[in-house]
């Protein structure tokens, strides 16, 4: 198919995993509708409605930093070709190549189930992740403000919360984030993978410019919000170039600290991504995917707790040595912020706030 301008994805096969049929029996008359009706024209990005009856997602990973999380939207518009989230749309027959990019789920009432679950009287006060499968400052959050609804909620319970994002449209929040950040609530990540905007292009089509990401570390920064930055994933070949002037520009803009993790490839992302090396990338395409294979004990991606974060081999551990090195030259440590818990109050009905 033809690359489309302004995606991630160059491809929008099924997924092959719950042997889903690759196409639907139609006879002959779809080979021909391109001659017939011309180009198809440019994919909009269309929005269903969920209503789940749950909005809290629970996970006992041993090498992730959150217990729960909360997810307002499926799929993602940014079409970071990257996403390890991609699979997750091959659950609603959906495409994990261009549909996980336009065809897009919202949940407008999360802030709802939200209320109700933090009214029982058995929840465990945990700080609550947001951004871990999509992206809640994502185009559509402009409109919709489930992200924005679900942080009332939280600021309103004196709730921690982590955010991760890649958008300066987390700007928008910054009165209840420094409202929260007085009282150690919130932490926020802020996602720059590159600062070369040719780089970012394909990689993050959708993806606000790098430079207004490292603005929104400094605003937040400004504004007493502890945010640091992540440089996830770094690419072989295609970003790793740049650990050390990211580190050094992000800890410019106030960022506390800085992570990353060498790039993942989970079931449908790995054809997805040689499918865009080859596109945007061919004269590199074999060395990055070799690389890649090295930090993955010779596949194209490793599941395993702890190493899959990390990586192995000589590669991995350059990589790694020098994220080390430059993060110490920017002054920077790798202490987590531990948010407090000890000020959660159960959401009450309008009536009692009057009292």
């Amino acid at each position: 198919m033809a690359v489309e301008k302004g995606r991630g994805a160059t491809q929008n096969g099924e997924s092959r995993r719950f042997n889903l049929a690759e196409r639907t029996a139609d006879g002959d008359w779809l080979d021909a509708i391109a001659a017939i009706d011309g180009p198809a024209p440019r994919r909009r990005t269309q929005v269903t409605l969920e209503h789940p009856r749950t909005i809290i997602a629970r996970n006992t990973s041993p090498d992730i930093g959150f217990s729960q999380s909360i997810n307002a939207y499926r799929g993602c518009e940014h079409g970071c070709i990257y996403c390890f989230a991609r699979p997750s749309h091959a659950y609603h027959d959906l495409s994990p190549g261009l549909d996980f990019e336009t065809k897009l789920f919202a949940k407008p009432n999360a802030a709802t189930l939200l209320r109700a679950e933090l009214s029982k009287p058995n929840y465990s006060v945990a700080p609550i992740a947001m951004g871990t499968n999509t992206d809640p400052y994502q185009p559509i959050e402009k409109d919709w403000r489930i992200t924005r609804d679900c942080l009332e909620l939280l600021a309103e319970c004196r709730h921690p919360v982590f955010i991760t994002t890649k958008s300066d449209r987390i700007l928008r929040d910054i009165d209840l984030l420094a409202d929260m950040a007085r009282d150690t609530l919130v932490s926020v990540a802020i996602s720059v993978t590159s600062l070369d905007p040719a780089v970012a292009r394909t990689l993050e089509p959708r993806a606000p410019h790098p430079l207004r990401r490292v603005e929104a570390i400094r605003q937040l920064a400004e504004a007493g919000v502890p945010v640091h930055a992540s440089l996830s994933p770094i690419i072989p070949a295609i970003t790793d170039h740049e650990i050390e002037s990211l580190v050094a520009r992000v800890a410019a803009a106030g960022a506390r600290e800085v992570t990353y993790i060498p790039v993942r490839l989970p079931h449908e992302v790995a054809p997805l991504f040689r499918a865009w090396l080859d596109e945007h990338y061919p004269d590199r395409a074999a060395k990055v995917m070799a690389i890649i294979r090295d930090m993955r004990g010779g596949r194209d991606n490793d599941s395993g707790f702890g190493s899959r974060m990390r990586g192995q081999g000589v590669w991995a551990d350059l990589i790694r040595a020098r994220f080390v090195k430059a993060r110490k030259r920017a002054g920077l440590g790798a202490e987590r912020l531990t948010l407090r818990t000890d000020l959660f109050r159960p959401p009450e009905g309008a009536q009692l706030r009057l009292f």
